[in-house]
């Protein structure tokens, strides 16, 4: 059974309306201050949930820092249970993109086995998985119906640090955006045809210009990374926020219209 119920009621009621936005400072970023400012950009610029590394100290941290709820990641699942104490209200295994970096890439058999380690010693904190975009598209489906039937609660895409443009501008921002729109599309598909309600977070690779690709793609909330803890100052990083979100309101009144 989804424990999504278990969440904060905003995130519950982003998620339903299709426009969640989720701001990540990296699965391996432990510097204070850059989590610090990348937290209280996303609480400032009026996202909905932060994903920080999975630390006690940095979910003390973002929970005085900002009133979002906290999302921690990691790939250890032992490493999960004291930052639930400390007060993150989701886990999530992933992204992968630090680890590709090094060579480094993550199979069905040991996402799954992770995934089942995680649910062993925390059977009843709202689960987040990602699906690595290394795998073929069919691959990538077929993890994702293994993950649910595992027990998560959410099902996250990837793969725009892999991802090299060929083009500039607006035309780069859909470039880089395709492996992530891709993996969203086929799984939401198998879901539909499967009757599985279970939301998918499009993450990596995502700008203001094609968050809205996402959720037309069938994801319920959108991940990103990059395009906000890589800029140098907090103004910057909070005006991107405000447009990130501006978009994905947008493109549910769109919806609406249509």
């Amino acid at each position: 059974m989804s424990l999504i119920n278990l969440l904060p009621q905003k995130i519950k009621e982003e998620l339903r309306s299709k426009s969640l936005l989720k701001v990540i400072s990296g699965l391996n970023n432990f510097d204070v201050q850059s989590v610090k400012i990348i937290v209280e950009a996303a609480s400032l610029g009026g996202a909905d949930l932060v994903d920080i590394a999975c630390k006690p100290e940095l979910v003390d941290l973002a929970l005085k820092n900002s009133t979002l709820p906290v999302c921690v990641s990691s790939v250890v699942p032992q490493s999960f249970q004291d930052s639930v104490k400390a007060g993150a209200s989701l886990i999530e295994i992933g992204n992968y993109d630090t680890f590709y970096e090094k060579g480094i890439n993550f199979s069905d058999k040991k996402v799954l086995n992770i995934t089942k380690e995680t649910r062993d010693l925390l059977p009843n904190i709202p689960l987040s998985v990602t699906v690595p975009h290394t795998m073929p598209i069919d691959k990538q489906v077929d993890l994702a119906i293994r993950l649910v039937e595992e027990g998560v609660d959410i099902i996250q895409t990837e793969g725009g640090t892999s991802s090299t443009p060929y083009s500039s501008g607006i035309q780069g921002f859909f470039e880089k955006s395709v492996p992530t729109l891709a993996a969203t599309y086929a799984i939401h598909q198998e879901f539909k045809k499967q009757s599985l309600n279970i939301p998918i977070m499009s993450a990596s690779g995502l700008s203001q210009v094609t968050c809205p690709l996402a959720i037309s793609s069938g994801a319920s909330a959108v991940g990103v990374g990059s395009v906000v803890n890589k800029l140098d100052d907090l103004i910057s990083m909070i005006a991107v926020v405000r447009g990130l979100k501006e978009s994905l309101k947008n493109s549910i009144i769109r919806e609406k219209i249509s």
